[in-house]
């Protein structure tokens, strides 16, 4: 039997794509095995080129699979691979350099090397794709979430991004599509989808008529889907719309993630983003009218070109404003081809490494205040695995609705089902909780009366 091994580099949609690639070979009878431990016939390295460090790793990992096996047929995928292809054709061992569109025809271009022994590079113009690349996964080495992809690309260009030129423009899914992967996720068992993508929040702006919220209105009509998920969505996305479907569902979670990039309106301009903190403040209140409770988490970028220190204490005083749930913080790193590459005004390193700290301490307070406000609520948790500090200690750990990650004790019968949970003692890693019951089928909530 012909084996395969994977290693993806970079997102949670690079993550998706792998597993979807793994569907392709798997169709084809390959057993999958570890990319660092066992020896392949065939190695996939799905690349990222966020920053320029992002190139260097996808380099390395693919130099190393060249060692491993120097007789083995390397692919390589990804946004590095798109912007890049030469520069990895170049690389003596790799034979096949596909992008971000096309991987459909992955096993085709294998069949190919292995009778002609001839590098193929398959990657073309990615700003010509106007069609979503259909890759579908039926199911996740993750039991309990799944994740959906619905769009791909992006129209935005803020000027820290190579993203577009490594995925192209705004392409969604079509509808009845996602809908049909949906119900093939939930008869595989998953409770709950998180819809993903590129610009997740943009689905639809490239189709006549239809949007996210007319998406979400036609995922609640699938039958046994508990929880529905938004990877991601811009403030600018958040409309009245989706904020209306929001607070009529009972299967949108309290949990949204909401790149804010910074909290300064200079600083915004610079990156080209699409709002302004007054903007973004009014959204987040809307949003937490519609979802009480809700868990707003949010990106940050530390250090961007010409940041000084009055606009970085802006943003850490407008973090604390809207009083995120959890902030994710990047130092600014370069990435050559974008326009922030070419400002002049680069702050220093150890600048950035100082306000990184101060946003992280930030963070931990944030959190710790965030799930404070839970002690001795009953919130529904789906267990996804036993405790990782400590798998033998009869504890289990998965997400609540609003995104609290609970502790609690439980058997590993439970894991994928939905379980009433207390919450006993706050923290800014995981919460202590106290199991109460699992919710059977007809105890799950129907969509309320008055909804969609």
């Amino acid at each position: 039997m012909s084996t395969v091994a994977f290693h993806t580099l970079g997102c949670k949609v690079n993550s998706y794509e792998t597993e979807a690639i793994w569907q392709l070979f798997k169709n084809e009878g390959y057993e999958r095995v570890d990319f660092e431990q066992d020896d392949a016939d065939v190695y996939v390295i799905n690349t990222c080129t966020v920053t320029n460090t992002g190139d260097k790793k996808s380099r390395q990992v693919i130099r190393r699979a060249i060692r491993r096996n120097p007789e083995a047929i390397v692919a390589v995928t990804g946004c590095y691979a798109q912007t890049s292809p030469s520069e990895i054709a170049q690389i003596p061992g790799v034979d096949i350099v596909v992008g971000t569109q096309g991987r459909e025809n992955l096993i085709e271009y294998v069949n190919q090397i292995k009778v002609e022994r001839q590098p193929i590079n398959a990657v073309g113009n990615i700003m010509k794709a106007r069609e979503f690349e259909e890759l579908d996964v039926p199911n996740f080495t993750d039991r309990t979430r799944a994740s959906l992809k619905i769009q791909e690309g992006c129209n935005n260009f803020c000027t820290f991004c190579i993203i577009p030129w490594a995925r192209g423009l705004m392409r969604s899914r079509k509808p009845e599509s996602v809908v049909e992967q949906a119900k093939k996720l939930v008869e595989a068992g998953y409770l709950e989808i998180v819809l993903t993508g590129i610009h997740t929040g943009g689905y639809g702006e490239d189709l006549e008529d239809y949007n996210l919220a007319k998406l979400l209105v036609d995922l609640h009509q699938v039958e046994g889907l508990k929880r529905i998920r938004i990877s991601s969505i811009e403030a600018s996305q958040i409309t009245d719309e989706v904020i209306e479907v929001i607070n009529n569902s009972d299967r949108v979670v309290r949990h949204l993630h909401v790149p804010l990039q910074a909290g300064d309106d200079e600083v915004l301009k610079r990156m080209r983003r699409k709002y302004t903190t007054a903007e973004f403040y009014e959204k987040m209140v809307k949003v937490r009218e519609a979802l009480p409770g809700a868990a707003i988490t949010t990106d940050v970028i530390v250090g961007f070109p010409g940041e000084t220190e009055e606009q970085f204490m802006n943003g850490y005083e407008f973090i604390k404003k809207i009083g995120f749930a959890e902030l994710h913080v990047f130092p600014y790193s370069m990435r050559t081809g974008t326009p922030a590459a070419r400002m002049t005004d680069q702050i220093p390193e150890e600048e950035k490494h100082e306000r990184v700290t101060k946003l992280l301490e930030l963070n931990q307070q944030l959190t710790l205040e965030y799930s404070s406000k839970f002690v001795g609520d009953v919130l529904e948790v789906i267990p996804e695995r036993p405790y990782k500090e400590a798998p033998e200690s009869g504890l289990l750990m998965g997400y609540s609705d609003n995104y609290l990650n609970v502790v609690f004790p439980g058997d590993e019968s439970m894991i994928g089902k939905i379980c009433k949970v207390r919450l006993d003692e706050p923290g800014s890693e995981y919460c202590k909780g106290t199991f109460v019951r699992v919710l059977e089928n007809d105890q799950l909530p129907l969509l309320k009366e008055r909804a969609i």
